[in-house]
């Protein structure tokens, strides 16, 4: 088999991967290559129970399929590491833990234009990983505390996702917890604790905030419920991206199409002058209500959800752009200054065709999950890019949304977009959720950062603790076995001359969402270049033990619900233990070795003695 012809099998096997693997439902079409090169300088680190693959990046590539066989002429196929989606990384280095220990491998890389046009694989490289007995290289971290590497990125604090709003007014209950009464209160945590400013959802335009209706044929407009739900957003110091769906019954061409328990329905408008009307309504009343400036400064515009999946748009792709034609001009129409986008697809699906619409983009928004977001900067021209959902799976119900493995991944996705991207969301704040059922039983593997009951998860603290990172970045190095690729980290300096040291182990592959020995770690940290003589040591940890309110449920035995002597139980342990001791520096060096099971956090933070660490 030639090169070319292990390419195009490459090629044809990532887009029917693409059009049939949950990605993207509408037929891509032809396989289609890419006019990049073969990524140059591919290498194979063995590792204990994992091979490091690195390779130097390809100018206008938006992200990597990494390719595995049994010999060197193939046949090779993606590595999958099982998050579904698109199975792509935005660049290297990757560790890839799906192998068999000591068995031989080989490795090759595409990079991609787009998720369906792939350039061709470089040169095969040879790989195996060790086993779990086996000796390897220390990890070991230098931190260069004074130094200035620039300003910390934290694209989580631009958005989260969240529930269909009108939820935030339900007097429901759910585990006997009212449901409106701890959206705002789930809402009201991540603003507060971890900085986020915005919050996008679902169906604004849905029937239960009677939005339109049509009386003798002509359109009516109601939009007290929407001000009643976004008084709430602004009540909470949170300000809306105003995601405009779904569509109104007595304005959709086929009401019967519909999504979700609570019926969004999906199909395209029956009048698209009357769309168009009513896009350019709500936004003037917005700006009436609101102030022009506020909305024009705070709030944002997306138009619809994944139309590239037909389970949230019945028509074609080309009324999808019609509909965002109509849509954006609308905006505009009330004030150049707002801001409107998307496509808001899923699995990075039609961003490149966005820019070609005869209509604004202010930014271009999409989502993924189960990898890292992809490096779409070279086909935005630009503009600001939102990753408006983004999380470790897209299933509902899905366990691994409760676990550490979530918050590893949590922190690899965001540590990847810190300065190319401007917002990574999280799919969602709250377990308070309600798109196939609402919730059956406590830990049922939601989507949420909070549990029903607001206890936080794994992924939450991790993001918790990313944001008492200082404001400062300041430059590490990372070596040993696993370095960068399972184990990585993020440090930073604040204003009180305080440096801290962001560590985790994890890895993309879902079948080690449970840990595996092979792959546990420690760390040995080095801070250099220290001023003071006397630190405040704090550390914290997420592992089985800390921060893990799934394993606190278990060892409670607990059932569907808790009892309310055990929420009483649940919610006196929702903190995250720190431990508290002074070191002294010597030459400028303080060193500490901190163990990192996989799957694990910790953070350990020196603060002069005697300076408010907060």
């Amino acid at each position: 088999m030639t090169v070319g012809d292990i390419a195009a099998q490459a090629r044809a096997q990532w887009v029917a991967m693409m059009g049939s693997g949950g990605a993207q439902d509408r037929a891509p079409g032809e396989p289609d290559a890419a006019d990049l090169p073969a990524p140059a300088g591919l290498t194979a680190v063995t590792g204990r129970g994992q091979v490091t693959l690195s390779w130097e990046p390809v100018e206008g590539a938006i992200g990597y399929a990494v390719h595995r066989a049994s010999a060197s002429t193939g046949p090779f196929t993606v590595v999958d590491h099982g998050g579904g989606d698109v199975l792509a990384v935005p660049h290297g280095p990757y560790a890839d833990t799906t192998v068999e220990p000591e068995r031989e491998y080989w490795y090759a890389v595409a990079p991609l234009a787009t998720v369906t046009a792939m350039g061709p694989l470089c040169t095969p490289v040879r790989g195996a990983a060790l086993g779990p007995d086996s000796e390897v290289a220390p990890l070991a971290l230098r931190v260069e505390a004074s130094s200035d590497a620039g300003p910390l990125e934290r694209p989580w604090r631009f958005m989260v996702g969240s529930e269909h709003l009108s939820h935030l007014l339900s007097t429901d209950r759910t585990g006997g917890r009212e449901i409106g009464a701890e959206l705002r209160d789930a809402l009201a945590r991540v603003h507060s604790e971890l900085g986020v400013e915005t919050v996008r959802a679902h169906g604004i335009l849905d029937d239960d905030l009677g939005v339109y209706r049509e009386v003798d044929g002509a359109p009516v407009y109601d939009f007290s419920g929407i001000d009643q739900v976004y008084d709430t957003v602004l009540a909470l110091g949170m300000r809306p991206i105003v995601e405009l769906g779904f569509m109104p019954r007595d304005l959709a061409s086929d009401p019967a199409r519909t999504v979700f328990t609570y019926r969004g329905i999906i199909s395209p408008p029956k009048d698209w002058d009357r769309w168009a009307d009513l896009v350019a309504s709500l936004v003037r009343h917005l700006v009436d209500r609101y102030g022009l400036d506020e909305v024009r400064d705070n709030w944002a515009f997306e138009v619809w959800n994944e139309a590239n999946l037909s389970v949230f748009w019945s028509g074609t792709p080309a009324e999808y752009w019609r509909l965002y034609e109509l849509a954006a001009r609308a905006v505009k129409s009330v004030d150049p200054g707002l801001r409107v986008g998307g496509p808001a697809t899923a699995a990075v699906g039609w961003v490149d065709r966005q820019l070609e619409v005869d209509a604004p983009v202010d930014f271009v928004s999409t989502h993924i999950y189960g990898s890292p977001p992809l490096d779409l900067r070279a086909i935005t021209a630009d503009r600001p890019l939102w990753w408006t959902e983004w999380g470790v799976t897209a299933t509902h119900g899905n366990e691994i949304n409760d676990t550490v493995f979530a918050a590893t991944f949590l922190l690899r996705g965001m540590r990847s977009a810190a300065g190319r991207i401007e917002s990574l969301a999280p799919w969602v704040a709250s377990d308070h959720f309600e798109e196939l059922g609402r919730p059956p039983r406590f830990l049922h593997g939601g989507f949420g950062l909070l549990t029903v009951g607001n206890l936080a998860k794994p992924k939450f603290w991790a993001l918790w603790l990313a944001q008492r990172l200082g404001d400062t970045a300041v430059p590490a190095r990372l070596s040993g076995d696993g370095a960068d690729s399972l184990v990585e980290t993020w440090t930073a300096r604040d204003a009180s001359g305080g440096v801290g040291a962001l560590v985790w182990n994890g890895t993309l592959d879902h079948a080690k969402r449970d840990g595996d020995k092979a792959l546990d770690r420690a760390v040995t940290i080095r801070f250099e270049g220290l001023t003071g003589t006397r630190y405040e040591l704090r550390q914290w940890r997420i592992d089985a033990d800390h921060g893990n309110v799934a394993a606190r449920w278990q060892s409670m035995d607990g059932g569907d619900w808790p009892s309310d002597e055990q929420w009483a139980a649940l919610a006196a342990e929702d903190t995250l233990p720190e431990t508290v001791s002074i070191v002294e520096a010597e030459g400028g060096v303080v060193e500490l070795t901190v163990d990192l099971p996989n799957p694990s956090i910790a953070f350990v933070e020196l603060t002069p003695e005697g300076r408010d660490p907060s």
